[in-house]
This record gives C-alpha cells, structure tokens and sequence, in this order.
C-alpha cells in the first residue's frame, strides 16, 4: 500500500500540490489548519490520519521519534530532511518525496524514521 504524507510547517502547500497531480496522497499542515501545533501535536495529528510526517525538523522529530519509540508509541512514519527547502526548490523537494513513495511501501515506513536526503538522485 502506498504511504500517505503529512507535511509539517516547514513544507509549504506548494509541496503537497505536486505529488497531488501525480495522484499522490500528500497534504500539509498549513492547508488543514495545524500551523502552531506542538512538534508533539503535529505527530500525534499525522499518526491519528494515519500519514507519515515528513518535517526539515530534524533534531528535534530524532529526538521526538526516539522518545515514541521507547513508550511504545506507534506512528506512520516520521521523514526528516537535514536541509530547509526554499521555495524555488518545490519541484525538487516534491520529486524526492516521490522517490520515497516509490521505494518504500506504508508498512515498511510505519513505525520507522527516514531520511529524506537520501532519495535524491544525487544522494
């Protein structure tokens, strides 16, 4: 089964709109009204849709992962990028997430943290 994307704040609309053409299942914080949520919110919100969150947030989902996993929390997945895309990057950052789409399943991203970074092409 194809995994469904959350996008954090740190990811503008315009991410989730392209991987949408693609007939992707992709949406984001700002377009559902989550902006201003807690880190810990923004997951407990992705996990209850059952969508991976994909965040630029890095050190901080680490660590928030860590602590799920240990209290034996469950989640849909949490997709970490090292870097902050700007806005003139949206295709690319839109065309790696479709490479994540394409290599790893829901059941395999469930539960696990990923790096975004390591489905670009040039990766």
């Amino acid at each position: 089964m194809r995994a469904r994307l959350y996008l954090d704040e740190d990811l503008g609309t315009e991410v989730a709109r392209l991987p949408r053409s693609w007939r992707e299942d992709v949406v984001s914080s700002h377009e559902l009204g989550n902006d201003g949520l807690t880190d810990e919110q923004q997951l407990a919100f992705a996990t209850a849709a059952g969508r991976a969150i994909v965040t630029c947030n890095f050190g901080d989902y680490s660590c928030l992962g860590t602590r799920w996993r240990s209290s034996g929390c469950h989640h849909a997945g949490i997709v970490l990028s090292y870097r902050q895309y700007s806005r003139n990057q949206v295709s690319t950052v839109s065309r790696v997430l479709l490479r994540l789409l394409n290599t790893i399943d829901a059941e395999t991203l469930a539960g696990s943290v990923q790096v975004l970074d390591l489905f670009r092409p040039d990766a």
